[in-house]
């Protein structure tokens, strides 16, 4: 079955990624990994553009951003809660970095919903526009911990 999502821009996301995702939650085969970079080809369609495998960190994570244009991830996130027990939650994360020109900006902004409509069951969505926003400690697992 043909799920396309297709938003006011007209970008709609590739077939192979809602397959992908399901198989990422379930840790299955080759999907049994720690992330997806997601990026707006053609200025039509949202395809996988990286994956990082399950050995990965987030470091991998953010060094896969690009410095100067916009993607979307999803990742696999261990943390511990505050009462010590190991989790992990899956991170839907809108890289809109300030110094992106501005039609990748409202391109990528207003394509989100597509992406997010396909990823289902996935609670935590960050918009971060520069590193601050992506650091770990201060500014990820404060979010995480809120839905731990």
């Amino acid at each position: 079955k043909n799920c396309t999502q297709t938003m006011s821009t007209g970008v709609s996301v590739a077939d192979d990624v809602s397959y992908a995702f399901n198989e990422f939650k379930l840790k299955r085969g080759e999907f049994k990994l720690r992330y997806f970079i997601y990026a707006i080809e053609k200025k039509t369609q949202i395809v996988i553009e990286k994956k990082g495998a399950r050995e990965a960190t987030y470091e991998d994570f953010c060094a896969d951003l690009p410095e100067n244009d916009c993607r979307y991830g999803l990742i696999d996130i261990d943390f511990e809660t505050d009462d010590g027990r190991p989790t992990s939650k899956l991170v839907f994360i809108s890289w809109n970095p300030d110094t992106a020109s501005v039609r990748p900006k409202m391109l990528y902004s207003g394509s989100k919903e597509s992406l997010k409509s396909v990823l289902t069951g996935v609670g935590i969505h960050i918009n971060a526009t520069d590193h601050s926003e992506l650091d770990l400690e201060t500014a990820i697992l404060p979010t995480l911990k809120r839905f731990a």
